[in-house]
């Protein structure tokens, strides 16, 4: 049996250096290129619109997230698919854009978000109190705040930035959410899918689809203008950081902090909805490759991800874009690991391959930055009507009674209307009113799947020795 991958160890982590540690796959390579592209560059228009930054700057952001996000793979050694923790993106938005009129006050308030966010999945990750409220938090009450996510991020996008964005280019953006809705969620297309390998790689490409239809068909009905550059462009590191940084535009107030509480604490419930869904694609994937044992970790995880907020909210603060999984990757990449060492030698250089080797060229590229220019409103809004589209659905499927649902949904609406510590003291009187204490058996279940998929790891590594 093989060692596990190299990597040089430091405290609970293990840093890979592209090349050295890991090897270039190009199928994963070749994918990343195109759908980090499309999906890296989708608060672009947001930061234009609304935090006071030019096209440049904002694409300098867009950078720097990046370089904090893949982070989790080559400097921390996560076995996971990193993202944005884009459910919660709609609530934090909608805070931070009607409570704060001054773009320097929301880059304060972003700021406050991520470290609170910090502090909290570092106690919960050195204490291990984080596994145990999990097993407690009432189904209704999760259910709930993820349908909340669900319910702002349509109102994001049919109510409160329908002008900015979804009526600026009705055709384009109707057709790329029609086509990307297909690929990913429609059950007709999964029969297909199942049959036609060209399908199955057509889902595979996540916004990709969504976006060539956007791209052919907008400049044919008017909605498109491409103003292609050439060159390379020089990210502006300095200026960009000066304008968001603590360091220079000044630290969050005490009532920030506090008003950032109830905010923080359902960004967390809603995160850890992926730390079970990627540990549970991991554990079911592992006895297939029992040649490349999988470190699964949970309060390493939470530590990583402690760590990548706080540096985030030090440099370039803007919260939930420091999140742990990328769901729809993640499984991609697992189920091709999952086929044997033929398909992927190991599962540390499919996922750094396609986070480009942690070499984020694509946004040195005039030429491809300003071509994706015009579609950046399409990114945002595709982002934001898929994420609810999945959260709606996820929240669904976990109430069993009927008031449940109904409270669920209450809690939800809750939650997308008013603040933040508003919606979650409602949900919190609401569940425990109207449906009585419950114990979320499924994230129950599934940490203790996990625990077995630890004790797995410890005896395939004894194996290994």
């Amino acid at each position: 049996m093989s060692k596990p991958t190299a990597g040089w160890r430091w405290g609970p982590f293990t840093m890979r250096v592209p090349f050295l540690h890991t090897r270039l796959l190009w199928p994963e390579f070749l994918q990343g290129v195109f759908v980090a592209t499309a999906t890296g560059l989708a608060l672009v228009p947001v930061l234009e619109a609304y935090f006071g930054m030019n096209f440049e700057q904002a694409g300098t952001c867009s950078l720097l997230y990046s370089l904090f996000i893949v982070s989790s793979l080559h400097t921390f050694g996560e076995p996971y698919a990193p993202g944005w923790n884009t459910p919660a993106l709609p609530l934090v938005l909608a805070y931070v854009i009607v409570g704060y009129p001054d773009p320097m006050q929301r880059f304060q308030v972003m700021t406050a978000l991520s470290l609170m966010f910090a502090g909290l999945v570092f106690v919960l990750g050195i204490s291990g109190f984080g596994t145990w409220l999990m097993r407690w938090l009432p189904s209704t009450l999760r259910a709930g705040i993820i349908l909340g996510a669900a319910i702002a991020a349509f109102k994001k996008v049919f109510v409160d930035d329908a002008e900015k964005y979804l009526l600026q280019q009705p055709i384009s953006t109707t057709l790329a959410c029609l086509v990307c809705l297909v690929c990913v969620f429609s059950a007709p297309f999964q029969k297909l899918k199942a049959k036609h390998n060209s399908l199955m790689l057509l889902a595979a490409l996540g916004l990709l689809p969504g976006f060539i239809v956007a791209a052919i068909v907008g400049p044919l009905v008017g909605e498109v203008h491409y103003d292609i550059q050439w060159g390379w462009l020089i990210p502006p590191v300095g200026e960009t950081v000066a304008k968001m940084s603590p360091f220079s535009i000044g630290w969050p107030t005490a009532t920030m902090f506090l008003q950032a509480i109830p905010l923080v604490l359902i960004t967390y419930v809603i995160q850890f909805g992926d730390i079970v869904t990627g540990t549970e694609v991991l554990r079911e994937a592992r006895p297939s490759r029992l040649d490349d044992p999988v470190d699964i970790n949970i309060r390493r995880s939470h530590l990583a991800l402690g760590f990548r907020n706080a540096i985030s909210a030090l440099v370039a603060p803007f919260f939930t874009t420091q999140g742990m999984l990328w769901t729809g990757v993640h499984v991609v990449i697992v189920q091709r690991w999952k086929q044997g060492p033929a398909a992927m030698r190991d599962l540390n250089s499919g996922l750094i391959s396609y986070y480009l080797m942690g070499l984020p060229f694509i946004y040195f590229m005039l030429p491809l930055l300003t071509g994706l220019k015009p579609l950046l409103g399409i990114a945002l809004t595709l982002t934001l009507v898929l994420t609810g589209f999945a959260c709606a659905y996820i929240a669904m499927a976990i109430p069993r009674t009927n008031a449940s649902r109904g409270t669920a949904l209450l809690i939800g609406m809750a939650l997308a209307l008013f603040e933040p510590w508003i919606g979650l003291a409602i949900g919190i009187a609401a569940s425990l009113l109207l449906v009585g204490f419950e114990r979320d058996e499924s994230a129950a279940e599934a940490l203790r799947g996990e625990a077995q998929a630890a004790e797995l790891e410890e005896s395939i590594r004894g194996a290994g020795k």
